[in-house]
């Protein structure tokens, strides 16, 4: 019922606008006109076959908008609209000396202007704020709430917001990382890295190109999945050239955490005093640790450096180097973990056939 009386009214102030359109010609024109009844007539019908393709694109543009704000959380929802109020109230404050300003009459358009893109500006920084401090807003409405008590005594720390680089994006295992729920707060994506996305997928090399389209498919896919997390931010600096500087400013501005498989960004940001959630290092705090004298089942691929050495792998890449292991090329055995060695460049496991061991 609703669609039909949107398409109606829509329908209906075409036609108006199209009839009386008529008065606005110039005179002169009116009178070459024989049946100005019939013209407007004719203009009406047009005018109202507009009115009804914009009514229709708005109905649809309203069901879907209507769609979005039913599956947005009631904390999230409660955010912005506080976000967004405070902004019109800024604006309208700012805004008001303008209106005491003496304009010329042929400028007085001007002061809408200015009140209209002010108010529209504010709002829509109002809603990009209260979507980075969602959490504090609703602890100032609600100040006697038990998670407000907890974070003023120091007892409950709140979730920083977690900013993701152009590497983290490409790399995919931030998908993974999402769906078990283990990272907390809101997930920003800043427009300069998505630039930097687009860039690399219009790229003239087939391997950054494909680089570039694989980290765009993953944006749109955890979007899709977290709308209510992941958020695209419109900050950008343009006296700052790189966007590594720009991630590490604007982390630094919001007070957030870096997300990133980028060793040297992690050294840069560390050096600036930028908290640096690196997922290569979790990944290697979360590989299982072997121990002398642990058994592994294990695949010998091919020869080590020395002649009676194997060398075979570990499901997470850790290579394991067998001693007398060369002559079991090709076959699985167990073998017993004698050393490990942690080096820059990531894990070495050293073991020997479990036969030869209790030899």
């Amino acid at each position: 019922m609703l669609d039909a009386i949107i398409i109606i009214t829509f329908i209906i102030a075409g036609a108006g606008i199209g009839f009386y359109s008529i008065e606005l010609l110039p005179e002169t024109v009116q009178r070459q006109v024989t049946n100005l009844d019939a013209l407007r007539l004719v203009v009406a019908v047009f005018a109202s076959m507009i009115g009804g393709g914009v009514g229709l694109s708005f109905q649809t543009t309203y069901r879907r908008l209507e769609t979005k704000i039913r599956e947005m959380p009631v904390d999230v929802l409660l955010t912005r609209a506080i976000g967004m109020v405070l902004g019109l109230l800024i604006a309208n404050l700012m805004l008001a000396p303008l209106f005491l300003l003496p304009i010329p009459q042929d400028f007085s358009f001007i002061k809408p202007l200015v009140a209209v893109l002010g108010s529209v500006m504010f709002a829509f920084t109002g809603i990009n704020l209260a979507d980075i401090h969602g959490r504090t807003f609703l602890r100032l409405i609600n100040p006697n709430s038990v998670e407000t008590m907890l974070v003023a005594e120091g007892t409950l720390k709140p979730a920083a917001t977690k900013v993701l680089d152009t590497s983290c994006i490409i790399d995919g295992r931030i998908e993974t990382l999402l769906a078990t729920g283990f990272l907390e707060g809101q997930i920003l994506v800043p427009q300069f890295v998505i630039q930097e996305l687009q860039q690399l997928a219009d790229g003239a090399k087939d391997l950054k190109r494909l680089r570039g389209r694989r980290g765009l498919e993953i944006l749109n896919r955890i979007q899709a999945s977290y709308p209510e997390r992941i958020a695209i931010h419109s900050t950008d600096y343009e006296d700052i050239p790189t966007v590594d500087a720009k991630l590490v400013r604007f982390v630094q501005e919001i007070n957030g955490n870096l997300l990133t498989n980028d060793y040297n960004l992690s050294q840069v940001a560390t050096l600036q005093k930028v908290s640096v959630l690196n997922l290569n290092d979790l990944v290697q705090s979360l590989r299982p640790s072997y121990l002398p004298g642990d058994y592994i089942d294990l695949k010998i691929l091919k020869e080590g450096k020395e002649p009676s050495q194997g060398i075979g792998y570990l499901e997470d890449g850790t290579m394991v180097v067998v001693e007398d292991g060369s002559s079991y090329i090709g076959g699985e055995l167990r073998v017993v973990v004698t050393s490990a060695l942690q080096t820059s460049a990531g894990r070495m496991i050293f073991a020997k056939p479990q036969a030869s061991a209790y030899a």
